[in-house]
């Protein structure tokens, strides 16, 4: 059998499985990178490699991870957190005392502990709560125990990481569990399941890229009419919105959108 339809039947027994489609990431890629990490395990074909996902969880957890590409660091690109810092935060919170905040696709947890860093400038804990969803429980796990490399705190200030961290040894640095509190992660597919309502910041960055057009639209969509009118959106420095108005967006900073 000719290997796109290998993958093709791949594509459905993983949907059928897991509801996750991939038909809805860019193919190239995606089929390049699951392809490396089949032959890297020594599967002959995707229909065998498909029935080892289902009988060994490592494996399987190996997938995830590969498909939704778990990469991170606290302040990735740290002047569009200074607009998070200096314009998105106090602009929100002249309006309520809380903020009901998203950090959708979080991965290893740097960006939800760094949105309750930025928030913790302006209120006490108390008053913090952000949800933070992401496909890959594996992540989810590791996000909740909180414990990171040197090179993920690369761009935290240094007051920051007083404050907010602890030398847990081993060259890792463990967040605090006043910080940790804030945060409530949740096992959720930006493709599949419905969204929660009434956001006033979404912050979905580095992972709309990895989507087909169409998939990419309906996912803006359904981000907009999550959030509240006057909510901001927050995404990656390579997913710019070329026609936010398509979805009620206007351009509130680069790469940032307000639901109007």
């Amino acid at each position: 059998m000719p290997l796109v339809d290998d993958f093709d039947l791949f594509m459905e027994n993983i949907y059928n499985y897991t509801k996750i489609d991939l038909r809805k990431y860019k193919r190239p890629q995606m089929q390049r990178r699951l392809t490396a990490l089949r032959d890297k395990r020594g599967y002959p074909d995707f229909a065998t490699y498909f029935q080892a996902l289902k009988k060994e969880d490592a494996l399987f957890s190996e997938f995830l991870d590969r498909m939704t590409i778990n990469v991170s660091e606290f302040f990735r690109n740290p002047n569009r957190w200074d607009v998070v810092r200096d314009r998105v935060l106090p602009e929100l919170l002249k309006q309520k005392k809380r903020v009901k905040v998203w950090s959708a696709a979080c991965s290893t947890g740097e960006e939800p502990y760094t949105l309750v860093m930025l928030l913790n400038q302006l209120l006490p804990y108390a008053d913090i709560q952000v949800l933070a969803t992401d496909l890959d429980e594996s992540v989810i796990a590791r996000a909740k125990q909180g414990l990171y490399s040197e090179r993920s705190l690369h761009f935290v200030p240094d007051d920051f990481k007083r404050k907010y961290f602890t030398d847990a040894g081993n060259h890792l640095f463990a967040i605090s569990d006043a910080v940790k509190r804030c945060v409530t992660f949740k096992k959720h597919n930006l493709l599949e399941d419905k969204f929660e309502s009434d956001f006033d910041l979404i912050v979905c960055r580095n992972v709309i890229i990895y989507f087909t057009e169409d998939a990419k639209d309906k996912l803006y969509q359904k981000f907009s009419d999550a959030l509240r009118p006057g909510g901001v959106l927050f995404v990656g420095s390579t997913e710019q919105i070329f026609n936010p108005q398509t979805f009620q967006f206007s351009t509130y900073d680069t790469f940032f959108y307000q639901r109007q």
